[in-house]
């Protein structure tokens, strides 16, 4: 198969043994060259400050992948100086010329997937399957939210009359300057996504990624630059995560920002950016605590599957993945039984190598977070499956390696409202789904939900009742997981979003702009 195919995460049964050679020639390519100075990108220039964090493989924490410079206040006072200078010229582009730059970086970056992903499964750990979904969906988020403003005329649209010499229109207008703050689980999609609707809605964009993601965030800069880009309209700053995400949050020429990652973090950014004398818009996905509920007429293998490859994909490291699933009393010990066979099946390992489906977590502050869970989970109830630190194991000890866990715990435990980020799966019984239903909506969040029925009538309850954005039913690939734009809107509600409309959906560009009326007398 040509590697021009499309990896998704819903991507199963294809053959793709002609893509898994080109993924092992291009990461060894990319490996031979780890170590190297990641400058920040201000107003058009490599900034290199000569004040490095370095980024280690969570693999093989002895491979430094990058070391980063990072910024000063003063650099970041060039930045927002510079965008806001960028932007004023960038507003008055016409937005086919935006739309055009866009659609060619999102051909760049289709170009350069191969490389694009095996940077990312050496920055994150993302194994090779998921490293080219992400790279993928990053090119479509720019293609789609392109798009967006084709079919919406830039959005620009006549109003009516009162009198018939009037004339109004209706247009979208920019607000200015956006920090983008990215999280490490999609590096390259999220960045993307957000810096791209920013852009194409004639804004400028500071981007600051992750801590664990420098390079791959080097690569958006770079496919912008080659697509035409104005300097200043994208610039890359890096720097100690939640310090440098301030600063710039409370910079006095930061005019909005969009936000991915803890719902903690995301109220503070709203509350500290709408401190001042008007608002200013915030756009967020924040966390997840995601339920799927087995029901008594359920395909037991597609559930078992569908739950295993949401909950354990990318390390449990997704805001979107399964955490807590209700399964019915009738069904439950047949349905745990292929549950933890499927666990077991789950190969754990360096991820660049093709058989491994689970790689490292992220770092030692995120293992620790995931074995105070299986503690206490053995405490109050039963570890049914994993939750070992794999680390005292030779083929192991180099990274920060985990076994997914499955627990059986009582519903008032943390294990049913609080997001750990991590491969675990808390287990409950339940009989009447629409009291189980209710008791998943206790939980403060409300991003995915999911439910494998043969019974239409429960998938109708289920999608009419949950309190979440991204509902699926019976979906083998991903109980929870699995959105792509413009076929899965992912928007969060209640503690996992801002807006109520979400990215990878058809309102979401519209968002980085505001209204403005334009009447006209003749």
């Amino acid at each position: 198969m040509s590697s021009n195919f499309k990896i998704t995460y819903s991507a199963l049964n294809a053959d793709l043994t002609q893509l898994h050679l080109e993924f092992d020639r291009v990461y060894a390519q990319v490996h031979s060259e780890m170590g190297r100075e990641i400058p920040s990108m201000i107003n058009g220039k490599a900034v290199k400050t000569g004040v490095l964090n370095k980024k280690y493989n969570p693999a093989q924490l002895n491979e430094l992948v990058a070391a980063y410079h990072t910024v000063t206040p003063a650099h970041l006072d060039e930045a927002f100086a510079a965008a806001k200078k960028a932007q004023k010229q960038w507003a008055g582009t016409p937005w086919q010329e935006r739309v055009r730059i866009t659609q060619k970086a999102a051909d760049v970056i289709r170009s350069r997937k191969m490389k694009i992903a095996a940077l990312m499964t050496l920055e994150v750990g993302k194994n090779r399957m998921e490293s080219l979904g992400d790279a993928e969906e990053s090119a479509d988020l720019l293609s789609y939210y392109a798009q967006q403003m084709i079919d919406a005329n830039g959005f620009i649209r006549p109003l009516g009359k009162l009198s018939p010499n009037e004339n109004t229109q209706d247009t979208l207008r920019p607000y200015g300057v956006f920090s983008v703050l990215a999280p490490f689980n999609f590096p390259m999609a999220l960045s993307a996504g957000m810096a791209a609707a920013a852009i194409l809605g004639g804004n400028a964009a500071i981007l600051k990624p992750s801590d664990d993601a420098p390079g791959t965030a080097l690569e958006l800069y770079e496919a912008y630059q080659e697509a035409g880009l104005p300097t200043g309209i994208l610039q890359v700053v890096f720097g100690h995560g939640p310090a440098l995400g301030q600063a710039m949050v409370s910079h006095p020429l930061n005019d909005g920002v969009a936000f991915t990652g803890s719902n903690a973090v995301g109220m503070s950014i709203l509350r500290t950016l709408n401190a001042g004398p008007f608002a200013k818009p915030v756009l967020m996905e924040l966390g997840g605590k995601n339920p799927t509920f087995v029901c008594e007429t359920a395909n037991l293998d597609k559930s078992a599957q569908g739950c295993m490859r949401s909950a354990f994909g990318l390390t449990g490291q997704k805001c979107s993945a399964l955490s807590k699933i209700y399964v019915h009393d009738k069904v439950y010990d047949a349905f745990v039984e292929k549950l933890i066979a499927q666990a077991k099946a789950v190969k754990i390992g360096n991820p660049a190598k093709q058989e491994i489906y689970m790689g490292p977590i992220i770092n030692e502050k995120a293992l620790d977070r995931f074995l105070l869970a299986v503690k206490e989970a053995r405490q109050i109830g039963k570890v049914l499956h994993g939750g070992q630190d794999l680390r005292s194991r030779p083929e192991y000890k180099n990274g920060h390696f985990i076994e997914p866990a499955i627990v059986e715990v009582p519903r008032t435990a943390r294990h049913f409202t609080d997001e750990f980020f991590a491969p675990l799966i808390a287990l409950t019984r339940f009989t009447d789904l629409s009291e189980a239903i209710d008791h998943a909506n206790t939980a403060h969040y409300g991003l995915t939900a999911g439910i494998f029925t043969e019974d239409k009538s429960q998938i109708d309850y289920f999608m009419n009742h949950i309190e979440a954005g991204i509902l699926y039913a019976n979906r083998q690939t991903g109980a929870t997981t699995g959105a792509w734009p413009g076929v899965q809107s992912f928007c969060g509600w209640k503690g996992s979003g801002g807006t109520g409309k979400g990215g990878c959906g058809p309102y979401y560009v519209s968002q980085f702009m505001r209204e403005q009326s334009r009447t006209i007398m003749e």
